[in-house]
């Protein structure tokens, strides 16, 4: 059992990150194994459209880091999807990674992971965000285990948002209560 936390910021410590890893910690408290894994330093290049993946099953952009975070999806239990929010969505590269994961469609090969969608906001736009990772969530078929809205700007100042902590601490146990359930 694994659980894989993904923040989609280009900042290593953001507030994205920083609530991910608030998660991960929380469930990896109870024994369950976990990781996490940030977009900052990686390049994800954008889909092509070139439709090769129908045929291949696999995303044919080569050079960049896409193939061993999907590999790492894969691989996981649970999927803890998180991105700032530009412009009232998600950020670029989260986009360009979420456009990739078209050549996993095909053959279903996301379906049946659960997952947590998580974004920060510094003012407005975190639904916005919200329903693109939840529309991706969907399309691959993934279980909802829930979201987390925070809003933050300054670094750091995330977890001062007793809202979005709160709402971590839920769906951290709804991870936990799946893959440890109580008898």
């Amino acid at each position: 059992m694994k659980v894989l936390g993904i923040s989609g910021s280009m900042r290593k410590d953001g507030n994205t990150a920083q609530l991910v890893r608030y998660i991960l910690a929380k469930v990896q408290a109870t024994g369950i194994e976990t990781e996490f894994v940030s977009f900052t330093g990686m390049t994800i290049k954008p889909c092509t459209g070139c439709e090769q993946c129908k045929e291949t099953k696999w995303c044919v952009v080569e050079g960049d880091d896409w193939a061993d975070l999907a590999r790492k999806m894969l691989e996981a239990e649970v999927v803890i999807v998180g991105s700032p929010t530009y412009y009232y969505d998600v950020n670029g590269q989260m986009k360009n990674f979420i456009d990739r994961t078209y050549s996993l469609f095909h053959d279903r090969k996301l379906a049946g992971r659960n997952a947590v969608a998580v974004t920060v906001c510094a003012d407005r736009g975190c639904e916005r965000s919200l329903e693109t990772i939840e529309g991706f969530l969907n399309t691959h078929h993934f279980s909802y285990l829930g979201h987390v809205c925070g809003k933050a700007y300054a670094p750091g100042e995330i977890m001062t948002d007793a809202r979005a902590v709160k709402k971590a601490d839920g769906v951290a146990r709804r991870i936990v209560n799946l893959l440890q359930p109580s008898d």
